[in-house]
């Protein structure tokens, strides 16, 4: 049986399961605790073998292999990167509204990734989660590795300008920190004006405890504008998933030179 295998073709096949396990290791959903590590082996596993017997890898060259299998690693952890601190800017969002509302000191523990997250940050990204399947977005997220292939060829190495990695990254918070505004912007606004209406209150009648009733009544605002202004959250949150995409377009142009 073994007479038939081309040998050859198997560094060719390591790199390119190099470069999609690496990217199941960070890309958001596929990367959490609760998805067996099995299922991650096995769809890196078929997502090669579909690469590798779609796409044209006649007539390459590996020289340095080892350096190969490293940047081949290194793109997808950048990809899947990416993509995950895009989307982490719900959760930034939330960590803001937490903070107006009096809740930044009861974090809690993500299953999913083993960390604390803002109270209000888990429901908006459970949210968007829910959102991001809803509308086959991780089928988007699987067909820009795919699509990586052909803006980073396995046998090339990546051609960076001076300076193009920090304006990318720069970039990349930049639009991540303005959605993330955008989303607690209501909430956060309408918070401002009843500290000061509280404000106002505590001047007008000293003998009312404006810290014992506020807090209620932070917290019962924020809710009743959550409820008014979820149809919005899921506008943008579509335009995040969309920043999402475009940003790793726009990571794999600048490693395709």
């Amino acid at each position: 049986m073994l007479e038939y295998i081309d040998l050859a073709i198997i560094p060719v096949f390591l790199l390119i399961l190099v470069r999609i396990t690496a990217f199941f290791v960070t890309m958001p959903l596929f990367s959490y605790r609760t998805v067996p590590n099995i299922f991650k082996i096995g769809i890196s596993f078929f997502l090669a073998l579909i690469v590798f017997t779609t796409m044209n890898f006649e007539n390459i060259v590996l020289d340095n292999y080892i350096i190969l299998l490293i940047k081949e690693a290194i793109i997808g952890l950048l990809i899947g990167l990416v993509a995950y601190i895009v989307i982490s800017a719900v959760q930034i969002a939330g960590g803001f509204i937490d903070f107006q509302m009096g809740f930044a000191i009861a974090n809690v523990i993500d299953p999913q990734t083993g960390a604390q997250s803002p109270l209000l940050g888990q429901y908006f990204y459970i949210i968007a989660l829910l959102f991001l399947l809803s509308v086959n977005g991780h089928y988007l997220i699987i067909d820009g590795i795919y699509n990586s292939f052909q803006f980073v060829a396995i046998d090339e190495y990546i051609p960076i300008e001076e300076g193009s990695i920090i304006k990318f990254v720069l970039f990349t918070f930049n639009k991540m920190f303005i959605i993330a505004f955008q989303i607690a912007i209501p909430i956060v606004g309408c918070l401002f004006l009843v500290d000061i209406a509280l404000g106002m209150i505590a001047r007008t009648v000293p003998q009312l405890n404006v810290f014992v009733v506020g807090l209620p009544i932070k917290i019962f605002v924020s809710f009743l504008v959550i409820l008014l202004f979820l149809s919005l959250y899921i506008i943008l949150i579509r335009t995040l998933f969309t920043t999402m995409f475009e940003t790793i377009h726009s990571l794999m142009s600048l490693f395709g030179g």
